[in-house]
């Protein structure tokens, strides 16, 4: 029987979208969760284990077998060499050869970032590595800030005027699902993914507007402004406020607008816009006591 690829995050916006797209590949899959459970999807190529970061007794029947892993760095997890490495140390003495790691776009730049560390370790690793860098996912708009758009119609960021280099995490996870399937064409190398278009906040509460069939507002909130709207509000943690407030600010200085034909060349295909993406997920943002999505404006750019 061929080795599993061990995915880490298998129940996350990414992890997920790996799992779907090695599925579709015919590779075996482990995917890994801190809490299995009966009800945990296995379809006929996938099965499940317990991984807790926290916890290295669960770490050897994680890794036996496996030679190919997808590292996803957990939020919560802000000290990469304490909470992170540890196990990726351990997964490599397990027999683990190659890993796909989901990093930043920018991340070689933004030192400060946790996935700078963690990209240093690997390339000293003695492992080989494929660095999948994602740009700001269009999911955070049905995650994040789910209840901004849904229930407030508006996107209070600290972006100002500048542009985003969106991409769907459907695409993120094809292009890191690739180079698991196919770790010697992936070696060693880093990719950059992201969607076909940079966007202002403006340019996307209008898309919304238009998709969604009602105004959404952007108020371009300074960063103060937004970290506390992201703390009182949105209930998220300091430490990902702070990173929050990073990224938007990058938008803000106008260096988080590259774009890439990554995904093109990796899965030969477009990647999926903005407007397909809210058009694919548009009840997401309907309140839950309304009726069905309104069909939104006709994309006059087709």
């Amino acid at each position: 029987m061929a080795a599993q690829v061990l995915v880490t995050g298998a129940t996350g916006t990414v992890g997920s979208a790996v799992v779907a797209e090695l599925e579709r590949l015919g590779v075996p899959v482990r995917a890994a969760m801190r809490r299995p459970g009966p009800d945990s999807p296995e379809p006929s190529t996938t099965t499940s284990v317990r991984f807790d970061l926290a916890d290295p007794t669960s770490w050897p029947d994680a890794f036996a077998g496996v030679d190919t892993m997808f590292l996803v760095r957990p939020p919560a997890v802000g000290d990469v060499r304490r909470g992170l490495l540890p196990a990726v140390a351990a997964a490599r003495d397990h027999g683990v050869r190659h890993v796909v790691f989901l990093s930043l776009q920018g991340a070689e730049r933004l030192r400060v970032v946790p996935h700078a560390t963690v990209g240093e370790w690997l390339r000293s690793s003695g492992v080989t590595w494929t660095f999948v860098r994602a740009s700001f996912f269009h999911q955070n708009l049905s995650t994040t800030h789910l209840a901004d758009v849904r229930d407030r119609r508006e996107i209070p960021v600290p972006a100002g005027d500048g542009r985003t280099a969106f991409v769907d995490a459907v695409d993120v996870g094809a292009v890191a699902a690739r180079a698991l399937a196919d770790p010697a064409a992936h070696s060693n190398r880093a990719w950059t993914v992201t969607g076909p278009e940079a966007l202002t906040y403006h340019e996307v509460a209008a898309v919304l507007s238009d998709e969604l069939g009602t105004p959404v507002r952007y108020p371009r909130p300074g960063a103060l402004r937004y970290a506390h709207h992201a703390r009182r509000t949105l209930g998220l943690p300091w430490g990902m406020v702070a990173v929050t407030t990073a990224i938007y600010t990058t938008a803000r200085l106008g260096l988080a607008a590259g774009l890439t034909d990554d995904v093109r060349e990796v899965l030969g295909r477009e990647p999926t816009d903005l407007r397909g993406f809210v058009r694919r997920e548009r009840a997401v943002w309907q309140p839950a006591d309304a009726g069905p999505a309104p069909a939104g404006r006709p994309d006059r750019r087709r």
